[in-house]
């Protein structure tokens, strides 16, 4: 009598992942979404170590060198070159590249002193020259002479930061507030309901140019402008609180919720670990579409006087600097360097965002 045949191996039973391992998994197939973290990633580092990337500080003025044209370091055997630039005779604003004259581009240099990571003083920089005659402006100058690149990098700091500190405080107060009133309901709810409408009817600009008014005047620009978001964060957060309370209505008959109930946690602990993470995928797709108008915004506030003046640097400064005169731009393209920044980094947050989204809908 012949033996049975023997059974087929069991397959291979995959483990149980974590929500955010799966959370990953699916943000790993979204390429753009990755493009945008990554460009994401070098833009806030070249911000967080600005003075040191940066070959000069933003407050240099290269009185010998206005509206300079980008200068191009090339290889001259083994080694990276900058040509001397001479200004042309007779000519305003127009400079010859000697690649005769010759100096290396070193790295690791002597320069301007600034702090890293705003608390270690020091002079080093990424890469420079030896000699005041050879600067290496890679994107130019302005019309007062100073480096356009230095000063892209540095004002990156103002223009980066502002949108996540934005974000921080409208976000946190909004979602735990619209979280409160939706799952109580009743007169907490319409309480807090009539509160946001009537913050959300006050004018946001002809609020800035108030708070401007009253604010000390030997403040600096950079605390005057953060002042400005932290106090319209606050006022901000009434439209999110709104988006929430809506969500929370139909999240808080779910059944988890009511098993967590049953279990007797607490309410707070019902919102912050069941119900809010539930919003998500909406909070992080407004998120990422609120930080460029955070940027964007920057540029108005620095028309309107109120925002970063100088001498110090923001992108949206740079940009008023550049709009200022239209034959500037038609001549000195290079004034528009902060504009493509701009445009870069509202590309990655919404690249970003977009694959965000989607790898946090379950549902998908």
């Amino acid at each position: 009598m012949s033996n049975p045949p023997a059974s087929a191996a069991p397959p291979s039973v995959r483990p149980p992942r974590t929500p955010w391992q799966l959370f990953w998994s699916r943000l790993r197939q979204r390429r753009i979404a990755l493009v945008g973290g990554v460009l994401l990633v070098v833009l806030y580092s070249a911000a967080l170590l600005a003075g040191f990337v940066a070959p000069y500080g933003y407050e240099r003025e290269d009185r010998a060198r206005f509206f300079h044209p980008p200068v191009r370091p090339h290889f001259s055997g083994l080694r990276l070159v900058v040509p001397q630039s001479v200004p042309v005779e007779g000519r305003q604003y127009q400079y010859e590249m000697r690649h005769d004259r010759v100096v290396p581009l070193r790295f690791f240099v002597t320069g301007d002193e600034y702090r890293l990571l705003g608390l270690i003083r020091t002079r080093l920089h990424f890469c420079g020259t030896d000699h005041k005659d050879h600067p290496v402006h890679l994107l130019g100058t302005d019309q007062l002479g100073r480096d356009v690149f230095s000063r892209l990098l540095h004002g990156s700091q103002i223009s980066l930061s502002i949108g996540l500190v934005g974000i921080a405080l409208t976000f946190s107060m909004g979602m735990l507030v619209g979280g409160i009133s939706g799952y109580y309901g009743g007169w907490v709810d319409n309480g807090i309901m009539r509160l946001c409408e009537l913050i959300m009817s006050v004018p946001g600009l002809y609020l800035i140019l108030t708070l401007r008014a009253t604010f000390p005047p030997d403040l600096s620009s950079t605390r005057v402008y953060l002042l400005i978001v932290v106090i319209l964060s606050f006022i901000g957060w009434a439209s999110m609180a709104r988006v929430i309370r809506g969500m929370t209505l139909s999240l808080r008959e779910r059944q988890y919720v009511l098993a967590a109930r049953a279990l007797g946690q607490t309410d707070l602990r019902i919102i912050l670990r069941h119900i809010l993470p539930n919003t998500f995928s909406y909070v992080i797709v407004a998120a990422t579409l609120s930080v460029p108008y955070y940027i964007l915004g920057e540029v108005i506030l620095s028309y309107l006087a109120v925002g970063i003046q100088e001498p110090q640097a923001s992108w949206g400064l740079m940009l008023k600097d550049a709009y200022s005169n239209y034959q500037h731009l038609q001549q000195f393209p290079w004034l528009l360097a902060p504009g493509a920044a701009i445009f870069i980094t509202v590309l990655a947050f919404n690249f970003l965002g977009d694959g965000l989204r989607d790898a946090a809908d379950t549902k998908a």
